[in-house]
């Protein structure tokens, strides 16, 4: 770092200001917002300091090295290059900061964009080498923080004492605070600044607190890629002291989980269930009872053949509290990274959702329907199960000749495609490794035409080392289970 960041209490401390311009104008209205004891050393002062008389002490004169003794902090603001050097190697010379300003090479400190919610203060700083790029930034925060932050902080304050009196350890005042900042009752009261409702909200939410179950959120992680994960999603893995992952959950993804929260894998993908679904179902329940707030990380979306009903289902048993964010599901993000609309209109009226698993009774699936022209047949978790699913179908009217592409890894730096025919299906999915997708249609022709994540110019062999969200133009969208 070129500078520390750090916040300096000047109430009552005295400071020197030599300047009497616009420039100067600017820095005494920070310094005595700040509470600073401030003489301002300057012949002349500009007509806009009238506004502030009485609050400064004013020395008529040039400035001179006596004029440091004393001070704890200096700034330099005249536009006389020979007085601002003599003030930078004066207070130097004593050992004090001194800030000579738009100029950070005579500046042991400096003065950072500041955006003001007291008592939550943001400062933000290029080290002087970027003052356009950090006003921009600025001007973002300011839309970003709310007015009513700082009148929040005050508010928590006032509770805090309590807080810690009814809440012993840390982690359970964490979590109480996380959950009151995150709630849209207490965001609503704030906004109409109803400060005493919302204090007796927050102390009514302590008492609580100390008899509150936990939480368990839903999340969809999405296919792979970071970028696709919804901004509801990351705010609920940022919040969580618990995370339960499925092992089609990115890297990538879990880097964004926030750093002290406990991590638990429970497996999940074709051919490998590492952890039973019944104890996945018990470590919910048990971090959900210890008064955790649990997040159960999905790939994809946890409705699309992700369990996420049955295990739902068995939190609503045990009286826990739940929600769910979806998150987009493979079929819709890798298809779009591979180029490959899912319906259009000269190829394919609808889509059909499927998965490979067996049902429990192993009932067979219509294959009659599933076999239909016009249509886009999207299988999940199929490649254990293609040699009989590419049967199926040819013994079922689709044409051995029907494109079709298996995508590996969808929507991943590391996604691979491998195109052909429904006849080739057995073969192709020899080559490719879980997770994959299959995806059986006329719609796969269009690849070739459409294909742009990690696609080479020209090419257009049958393996391809693929990104974006594409929006169906169909009309049905259906779901089924393949036995």
């Amino acid at each position: 770092m070129d500078y520390l960041p750090m916040f300096a209490k000047l109430e009552g401390r005295p400071v020197l200001l030599v300047g009497g311009g616009e420039v100067a104008l600017r820095k005494a209205r920070l310094l005595l917002a700040a509470g600073a004891r401030v003489t301002l050393v300057s012949p002349l002062l500009a007509t806009e300091f009238d506004e502030l008389a009485g609050r400064f002490n004013h020395l008529p004169v040039r400035f001179e090295p006596a004029h440091l003794a004393g001070q704890l902090l200096v700034v330099a603001a005249t536009d006389d290059n020979e007085v601002n050097g003599l003030v930078y190697e004066s207070a130097t010379e004593l050992g004090l900061f001194v800030n000579v300003v738009d100029d950070p090479a005579r500046s042991s400190f400096i003065f950072p964009s500041i955006i003001d919610r007291s008592p939550i203060m943001v400062a933000v700083s290029s080290g002087g080498k970027a003052p356009v790029l950090v006003r921009l930034l600025r001007e973002r925060l300011e839309s970003l923080l709310p007015h009513h932050l700082g009148g929040l902080a005050e508010l928590s304050g006032r509770v805090r004492e309590r807080a810690k009196q009814l809440l012993g350890s840390l982690s359970d005042r964490r979590r109480f605070w996380e959950r009151a900042f995150a709630s849209n009752a207490l965001a609503g009261l704030i906004e109409k600044q109803d400060w005493q409702s919302a204090e007796a909200w927050l102390n009514e939410g302590l008492d609580k607190a100390q008899r509150e179950l936990g939480e368990v959120v839903l999340v969809g992680a999405g296919p792979g890629d970071p970028g696709l994960l919804t901004l509801k999603g990351l705010q609920q893995i940022q919040q969580a002291e618990v995370v339960l992952y499925d092992q089609l959950v990115s890297p990538e993804i879990l880097d964004l989980v926030r750093r002290d929260a406990t991590l638990i894998s429970v497996g999940k993908k074709a051919g490998d269930h590492s952890v039973p679904q019944d104890e996945t179902n018990r470590l919910l329940v048990q971090y959900a009872k210890a008064g955790n707030r649990v997040v159960r990380l999905k790939g994809g979306d946890p409705f699309m053949f992700g369990r996420g009903g049955e295990e739902l289902e068995v939190l609503a048993d045990e009286g826990i509290p739940f929600s769910v964010v979806p998150g987009i599901t493979a079929a819709a993000g890798a298809t779009a990274y591979a180029g490959i609309p899912l319906t259009h209109r000269d190829h394919a009226q609808s889509a059909v959702f499927i998965t490979g698993h067996c049902q429990k009774a192993g009932q067979e699936p219509d294959w009659q329907q599933l076999a239909a022209t016009n249509q886009t047949l999207v299988i999940y978790m199929g490649l254990m199960r293609s040699e009989h699913i590419q049967q199926q179908l040819i013994d079922h009217g689709r044409k051995a000749q029907t494109p079709i592409a298996i995508i590996e890894r969808g929507t991943q730096a590391r996604q691979k495609v491998l195109t052909g025919t429904l006849g080739e299906l057995a073969s192709l999915a020899q080559r490719a490794a879980s997770p994959s997708l299959i995806v059986i249609g006329e719609v796969v022709s269009l690849r070739d035409r459409l294909a742009w994540f990690g696609e080479k110019s020209g090419e257009k062999s049958g393996e391809k080392s693929a990104e974006t969200n594409a929006e169906p133009s169909g009309n049905d969208l259906k779901l089924v289970s393949l036995a």
